[in-house]
Order: C-alpha cells, then sequence, then structure tokens
C-alpha cells in the first residue's frame, strides 16, 4: 500500500483513508480503521494465539483470502507456521497479538478476520465447537436461521452443554460451543457432527446437514464441518457485505428481535459502550459428553460424504 502518510495509528503510518472501502460499502477506510481500533481490546482476546486468515479488498479488484503474509510484512508482526496438508507446503500465518498489528492489517485492507478454531500453543485442541446456520436465500432468510439456532440450544441443552450465539455478520448465526480440553480434534468434531443431527432431528421441515446444496430444498443448512483447522468469522469482525456489517453477539432471547444488518462498522461501538456481551454471554469452557462424542463417530463426516456422492452422481450421468 506504497503512497503518503495521511495519519499514523497505533505507530503504523495509514494512506488512503478516505477511499472507499469497497462498493455498497457506505464506508471508507478511514471508517474500518475507526472501527477495528476502537473494537480491538475485545476483538483482540479472539484471535490472540490463533493462526488468522483475513479476506482483503482492493479498489477495482475482487475480494480475496490471504492467509500466508506477504513478503512487505513487518518484522514486528508475529507470525507462526503451519503445515498445510492440501498444498503439501508450510504456510505462514499472521498471529493478531496487539492493536498494532489489527491497525496494520486495516491498512492493508483486511476487512474480514478469520480465526481458527486451535490455538499455536495447543494444536492439537479446539477450544469450541462451531455450529454454522446457514438459511436458504429469501426475503425470510435470517428468521429461518434464528429458528434453527434455538434447535441447536434445545439440542446442546438435552446434551447437558451450552453455547452462545451471534450473527454471522453475513445472513446466518453462529452457535459457539467452548469446550475444554479433554476432547481431541477428532473427538470434538464427532460431538458437533451429533450436535447438527440432533437439531435436524427436532425439525426436519426446517433443518437439514445435507453438504450438498441441491439436497437442502430450502432448509436451514445445519454446518458442523467447521472444525479441526477450519477458521469462523470472528465476533466482531466487519463483513464484505453492503453496509460492512459485522459478527455481533446477541443473546438468545433477543435473536428474534434482530437482523444482521443492524450491527455496522458505523454503529457497533455506540452499541457496544463499555462493554463487550460476547465476554459477558459465553460459557466456561465444557467437557464433551462420551454419549456425544460416540454417536457423532457413527455419522459420515459431510465433506467426505457429499465428494462421494457426487462421484456416484457422475457416474450415474455417464451410464
Amino acid at each position: 500500500m506504497a503512497g503518503k502518510s495521511d495519519e499514523t495509528r497505533a505507530g503504523v503510518p495509514l494512506t488512503n483513508l478516505d477511499q472507499p472501502l469497497f462498493d455498497a460499502a457506505d464506508a471508507t477506510k478511514r471508517d474500518l480503521v475507526d472501527y477495528l481500533e476502537a473494537v480491538a481490546d475485545r476483538m483482540i482476546v479472539e484471535l490472540r494465539d490463533r493462526p488468522l486468515s483475513v479476506i482483503r479488498v482492493r479498489p477495482g479488484q475482487e475480494p480475496f483470502m490471504q492467509k500466508n503474509v506477504p513478503k512487505y510484512t513487518p518484522e514486528w508482526v508475529e507470525t507462526t507456521k503451519v503445515w498445510a496438508e492440501a498444498s503439501k507446503r508450510e504456510v505462514s500465518f499472521a498471529l493478531c497479538n496487539d492493536v498494532r498489528t489489527l491497525v496494520w492489517f486495516a491498512n492493508q485492507r483486511a476487512v474480514e478476520y478469520h480465526p481458527t478454531l486451535t490455538q499455536t500453543h495447543r494444536p492439537d485442541r479446539v477450544t469450541h465447537l462451531v455450529l454454522d446456520l446457514d438459511p436458504p436465500a429469501g426475503s425470510s432468510e435470517f428468521t429461518l436461521a434464528v429458528r434453527a439456532a434455538q434447535l441447536v440450544r434445545q439440542a446442546l441443552t438435552d446434551a447437558g452443554l451450552s453455547g452462545a450465539v451471534k450473527t454471522s455478520g453475513a445472513k446466518g448465526v453462529h452457535v459457539i460451543v467452548p469446550i475444554d480440553t479433554t476432547s481431541t480434534i477428532e473427538e470434538a468434531a464427532a460431538a458437533t457432527r451429533a450436535i447438527a443431527a440432533r437439531a435436524e432431528r427436532l425439525d426436519p421441515d426446517l433443518a437439514t446437514t445435507a453438504y450438498v446444496k441441491d439436497d437442502r430444498h430450502g432448509k436451514v443448512f445445519v454446518d458442523s464441518t467447521r472444525a479441526g483447522g477450519a477458521t469462523v468469522a470472528a465476533v466482531y469482525s466487519p463483513r464484505i457485505r453492503p453496509g460492512t456489517p459485522v459478527s455481533y453477539p446477541v443473546g438468545w432471547d433477543d435473536l428474534d428481535s434482530v437482523a444482521p444488518s443492524d450491527f455496522t462498522i458505523r454503529n457497533a461501538i455506540e452499541r457496544l459502550g463499555d462493554g463487550d456481551p460476547w465476554a459477558d454471554q459465553l460459557p466456561a469452557p465444557q467437557p464433551l459428553p462420551a454419549e456425544l462424542i460416540e454417536e457423532g463417530h457413527t455419522i459420515p463426516v459431510a465433506r467426505v460424504l457429499a465428494m462421494h456422492e457426487g462421484k456416484r452422481r457422475a457416474r450415474a450421468r455417464k451410464e
């Protein structure tokens, strides 16, 4: 991001602050910097020591996800190397552990922040389960996601667990379930599949665990695939959507009265005041029930099942 510095924040020279952030953002790069600097203390708690992927948007270009830090990354930005099995190489991820790093990312036009479920000091354990409620397209999509989230809440309660809920910042809902370190990554993934399946059984006309979109038939997808090395949009992270909404914590009892567009980089700080509703709502880490893990081990991994089904359908079409 070459060019004369407009001003300096947290020791980072900033440029082009008055440029539009992206089409339909209703915000400038300055708005992004202002927001992230203001929310930094709350957000860094969720980013700390987690390999970070960001989604950047340059003027006149499509947004792109950045995992490997660029060569021009300052030396003071902490990084960690992670082996990427798919590409058979080490990827150097940033660790966003301080305000300076977050402001630097903002100056690089990094709008979205997607940390891993694992931390660098314990890469063999996830710290939480994620149930991502992805509604079908339509005018009532968020309302459907809210109804599906309540199914997940009931499934958790039935299993003796509890979670917190936030808007995804897009069109859906994230249910986050903090867990302790007694379960392996594979066990946590199995438990997530079991919770999703139980939620689906509570109302199969509303919710589905079908990974293939064509098989969902207008239902809310209860996505249980955010496990292991997966990432999820961090709480308070902006999203590249019209109006630049942010992923925002909402109490279970308030879900029916909000919409994702209610929370943007222009109003979220005023809504937060001096508080941190996410920290207030998150339950303490919990052990996973053995029966939940056992049930999950009987459920195929959705991506793998979809891959085999895709191959089967391709063979059928040829025949």
